[in-house]
């Protein structure tokens, strides 16, 4: 067993999908499913309550909706990683849970894997864009940012954002270019900054749609 326990709630009001999650999770030695919630009030409730690692929040509850509960819980300082699980595929809502402060988005069609791996990544601080959604986004989302921002970063700064565009993760990164992990997060830190983008989605997205290869 795990030192490190990650502490998960799921939000879903279909006893099945909370059912196949949870068997998924068993598996997990540093997974504790340690609450569920069928209501959208309630949810609210117990994450102030008992303050999980992870939430997976279904984006269609009953009460309040995925998103409205999480923009309540950003209102409210809450600092929980939350992933929203759901069928919504459509860039615009993808959007708007990133904007509302959502660390992951999956959708329920994906493999156990994929959620696991979401929770991992989400919990040691980093975005998760379940990997099916990826070229969606990316020949959807535009940035109004020009290519010029490429060349404020440093040669292994455009390594890290190629990577990242890749889905990467910094651990993975660091084997790549053989470096630190601490490295790789304090790289990814400044190339964030030096874009104006609020986390590794967006920079993952703007990468590929400008076509980041080009500048390697």
């Amino acid at each position: 067993m795990s030192d490190n326990i990650i502490r998960v709630m799921i939000a879903d009001d279909y006893e099945i999908i909370r059912e196949g999650i949870k068997r998924v999770l068993s598996y997990e030695d540093d997974i504790k499913i340690i609450a569920e919630s069928v209501d959208g009030h309630d949810v609210i409730n117990q994450v102030e309550f008992l303050k999980p690692d992870v939430l997976l929040l279904d984006m269609s509850m009953p009460g309040h909706n995925g998103l409205e509960i999480l923009r309540l819980l950003r209102k409210q300082g809450d600092d929980t990683k939350v992933i929203m699980l759901t069928v919504e595929r459509g860039a615009d809502i993808i959007n708007q849970a990133i904007e509302f402060g959502a660390d992951g988005y999956v959708v329920k069609e994906s493999t156990t894997a994929e959620i696991v791996e979401a929770i991992h990544s989400v919990y040691n601080g980093q975005k998760y864009l379940d990997k099916s959604l990826m070229d969606m986004m990316f020949n959807k989302y535009k940035e109004p940012k020009d290519q010029s921002v490429f060349r404020e970063l440093s040669r292994r700064e455009l390594q890290i954002l190629y990577y990242i565009s890749k889905g990467f993760s910094n651990k993975e990164i660091a084997e790549e270019i053989f470096v630190s992990e601490k490295t790789v997060k304090n790289n990814v830190t400044k190339l964030l900054r030096k874009m104006e983008v609020k986390d590794r989605v967006h920079a993952a997205v703007f990468a590929v749609t400008h076509h980041i290869d080009q500048y390697l």
